[in-house]
C-alpha cells in the first residue's frame, strides 16, 4: 500500500478558503456584498402588483396645496419677497416648498411604513440577511427604491408647476436633482429611525414630528414671522433646509448658502445610512 500524497499544487482550493478569500477582498467584510441589485429587483417585482393608486396618492397632497393656497389664497396675499428680496407670487414662492414636500412624502412613505412591515411583520430583511446580503446591501437597495419614489413624485410635481406658468427661470431644473438629494437624505434617515420602532403606535410618532415639520418649515410663508428664538429651531429642521434650497433654485438666487443645505443634506445621508446598516446588523447579525 503506497502513503497517501499530499495535494497538488494546481489542484482546486477547498470551498471554505474561497469564500474567506472573497470575503476579504469585499470594501466592508460583513456588511457588503455589493449585490444591492437583488434587493432593488425584489422591490419592482413587488411593485409591479401594487395598486398603482396607492402608490402615487402621495404625490397629490402637495398639488391640492397648491391649487387651494395657491392659487386661492394667493390672489389674497399678492406678492411676496422671495430669495434675494426680489418679489414674485405667493404660488411662486410656495410651489418650490411644496416640491421639497413631495420629495420629502414619497421618501419616507417607503423607508418608514413599508421598511415597518417588512421588519416586524413579513420578516423580510431577517430572511435577506441569512443569504451571502450583507446589511449595507439591504440599506442600500430599500433607500433607493424610496428614492425612485420620490422621484417620480418630483417629477410629477414639476410638470405641474410648470403647466402653471410658476417655472421662471432655467435655474429650476435644478430642483429635480435637489428633489433627489432631499428624498435620499430622508429616505436613509427615516429608515434608520423605523428599525427602533415595534409597534404602530410608535410608528405614529413619526406622523407627530412630520406634520409640525411641514407647518412650521417655511413652506407657507416666511421664516420671518417667528420670533428669533423659534427661528433657530426651524432652522435645524431638515425640511426647512429642503424649502430654502428649492427657492434658490426656482428663481436661480443660487449662493454659497445654497451649498451649504446641499451639504446639510448630504451629511444627513451618510448618518442615516450609518444608522440603518448599524442597525441591521445588531438585529440580525448578532
Amino acid at each position: 500500500m503506497t502513503a497517501p500524497t499530499s495535494r497538488p499544487a494546481s489542484a482546486p482550493e477547498p470551498t471554505l478558503e474561497i469564500v474567506r478569500r472573497l470575503e476579504r477582498r469585499r470594501p466592508l467584510p460583513g456588511l457588503y456584498a455589493g449585490n444591492a441589485r437583488a434587493v432593488l429587483q425584489r422591490g419592482w417585482l413587488a411593485v409591479r402588483t401594487q395598486n398603482w393608486t396607492v402608490l402615487i396618492s402621495g404625490f397629490f397632497e402637495p398639488v391640492l396645496y397648491l391649487l387651494s393656497m395657491g392659487l386661492g389664497m394667493g390672489g389674497l396675499v399678492g406678492q411676496i419677497a422671495g430669495p434675494g428680496g426680489r418679489p414674485m407670487s405667493y404660488a411662486a414662492y410656495i410651489a418650490p416648498a411644496l416640491l421639497a414636500t413631495s420629495a420629502m412624502n414619497g421618501a419616507i412613505y417607503d423607508s418608514t411604513w413599508n421598511v415597518f412591515f417588512k421588519l416586524r411583520f413579513a420578516k423580510l430583511y431577517q430572511a435577506m440577511l441569512q443569504t451571502s446580503l450583507g446589511p449595507l446591501d439591504v440599506a442600500l437597495g430599500e433607500i433607493t427604491l424610496a428614492l425612485a419614489r420620490g422621484l417620480l413624485y418630483a417629477l410629477g410635481f414639476m410638470v405641474v408647476i410648470a403647466c402653471l406658468g410658476l417655472v421662471t427661470s432655467w435655474w429650476a431644473l435644478l430642483m429635480i436633482p435637489a428633489a433627489l438629494l432631499v428624498a435620499l437624505g430622508f429616505a436613509s434617515f427615516g429608515m434608520g429611525v423605523t428599525s427602533f420602532m415595534k409597534t404602530f403606535q410608535q410608528m405614529d410618532l413619526i406622523n407627530f414630528f412630520m406634520l409640525p415639520m411641514f407647518l412650521f418649515s417655511a413652506t407657507l410663508y416666511p421664516i420671518s414671522v417667528y420670533p428669533r428664538p423659534l427661528q433657530w429651531l426651524v432652522e435645524a429642521m431638515p425640511l426647512w433646509h429642503g424649502v430654502e434650497m428649492m427657492r434658490q433654485f426656482s428663481v436661480g438666487a443660487v449662493t454659497g448658502v445654497t451649498w451649504l443645505h446641499c451639504l446639510y443634506f448630504v451629511a444627513m445621508t451618510v448618518l442615516g445610512m450609518w444608522l440603518t446598516t448599524t442597525r441591521l446588523r445588531d438585529l440580525f447579525l448578532r
